[in-house]
């Protein structure tokens, strides 16, 4: 048998519905966004904001970009991530506007520069399979870029964390671009020694046992997360970085023993965390009981579960709550602003948001062409999940404070860029796999 793909012509025929469908729920996103927006401004104001019709304008422009470059480079790709993306981009925006304008100018041209970084990877990954040949080279920036805030120039500390590097006069978390060139080396190279990794190769007397050997990577990204952690001073990165490891290990492999392996070795390193250094000891201690510590170190968890509290089942109502008290609430706790003036039934809106997208992420892993694609998939899409389960559940207290971001809600233009690449990696696959093909028999 032969199998051809349809024309050009055909698979765009094809894939209209797709993109109309995307379209379509572009415009009702880019409708709640507007919609929220005035609502913040009613309830902080009593006024309309003036410049309603310009701010439509640049939401559903951002919108039409990005949905253009999908209809030209991925005409074939899921019609639901970008729209959810875009949802989530667009009220972590109207909260941001609500607790800071300044930030809110910032987050505008972060969103464009994002956008644009979506357009430019789906026109220049034009084929998944390509990214494999980088691998090697990938691997070497990925690590470059987890250690830059190390130099002792442009690195810098802020709020404790030593995860920043300022260059001409711009900040940014070089971390957030390593976990894209990790998730590539990790696909490429977990799918090249798949079956050294999954299969039993060591013979011991007359019984067949998997080669220790193989457990060398999984060693090596513990040490280098427990590095990171303690050169760096962060939790979320590197256990982000760790968790990304063991969840493409575990897909490629299909072998429970590398999560038990990964288990045992979180446990020992938060452990060892936990005694050595006083960072995460503080953490942990707030985390369990923050009430003591309610004037200092605890404030800021400790006003996240008022603002929560107080939100109920709908929430105080856009710009009429206080989330404002709540220190570096647009970035780490833009998740207890929502729940304050949206309530439950807005965080249970941004959590099925999220559950959506990794549903769909998934769908695009199982349906790749190849391992590759498959397993990068699933490692964009756990990078994304995991990410924003950990600040969500550090946020409600069901885990210890991470430091990471809410991806495309919280204020950060390293994570916004960063994130906008994963999905048009994501897209790409997903056009790659939805791409049907025509048999013909062979004579």
């Amino acid at each position: 048998m032969t199998t051809l793909d349809p024309s050009p012509a055909r698979r765009r025929r094809r894939t209209s519905p797709r993109r109309t469908t995307e379209l379509g729920l572009l415009v009702l996103g880019a409708l709640i966004t507007v919609g929220a927006y005035v609502l913040a401004s009613l309830g902080k104001t009593a006024t309309i904001p003036p410049h309603t019709f310009a701010f439509l304008a640049v939401v559903v422009g951002l919108g039409l970009a990005a949905h253009m470059a999908t209809r030209v480079f991925a005409p074939d790709a899921d019609p639901i991530l970008l729209p959810l993306v875009a949802l989530l981009n667009g009220l972590g925006y109207v909260f941001i506007a609500r607790l800071n304008y300044k930030l809110a100018s910032l987050q505008s041209v972060w969103t464009a520069l994002g956008v644009g970084a979506y357009i430019g990877t789906l026109a220049l990954v034009r084929r998944s399979r390509d990214l494999e040949r980088y691998r090697y080279l990938l691997a070497v920036a990925g690590l470059g870029l987890m250690l830059a805030p190390l130099a002792p120039v442009v690195g810098r500390t802020i709020n404790g964390a030593r995860l920043w590097v300022r260059m001409a006069g711009v900040s940014f978390q070089p971390v957030e671009l390593a976990k894209i060139a990790l998730a590539i080396f990790f696909a490429s190279y977990f799918v090249e020694k798949r079956n050294v990794l999954s299969e039993p190769t060591l013979r011991v007397g007359n019984r067949l046992l998997p080669d220790p050997r193989p457990m060398g990577p999984v060693l090596l990204a513990w040490g280098l997360s427990m590095v990171v952690m303690t050169a760096e001073r962060d939790i979320g990165f590197s256990l982000l970085f760790f968790v990304m490891f063991i969840a493409m290990l575990w897909v490629s492999t299909g072998r429970v023993a590398y999560l038990m392996v990964g288990a045992v070795l979180f446990l020992l390193g938060a452990f060892l965390a936990v005694h050595l250094f006083g960072h995460v000891h503080e953490r942990i201690t707030i985390w369990l009981n923050p009430w003591p510590y309610r004037d200092r170190s605890g404030y800021q968890i400790v006003q996240a579960q008022y603002a929560l509290g107080s939100g109920g089942l709908a929430g105080s109502g856009l710009g009429l709550g206080r989330p404002q008290v709540i220190p570096v609430v647009a970035s780490d706790f833009i998740f207890a602003a929502i729940g304050e003036e949206l309530g439950l039934l807005g965080t249970s809106a941004i959590i099925f948001s999220f559950m959506l997208f990794v549903g769909a992420g998934l769908r695009t892993a199982l349906r790749a062409r190849s391992e590759f694609a498959g397993l990068l998939a699933a490692g964009v899409t756990a990078v994304i999940g995991f990410q924003a389960f950990f600040i969500m559940a550090g946020v409600v207290r069901l885990l210890p404070l991470t430091g990471v971001t809410l991806p495309f809600v919280a204020y950060g233009g390293s994570s916004l860029i960063a994130n906008y690449i994963l999905l048009a990696l994501l897209q790409r696959i997903s056009a790659e796999s939805s791409r049907q093909r025509v048999t013909i028999p062979s004579r």
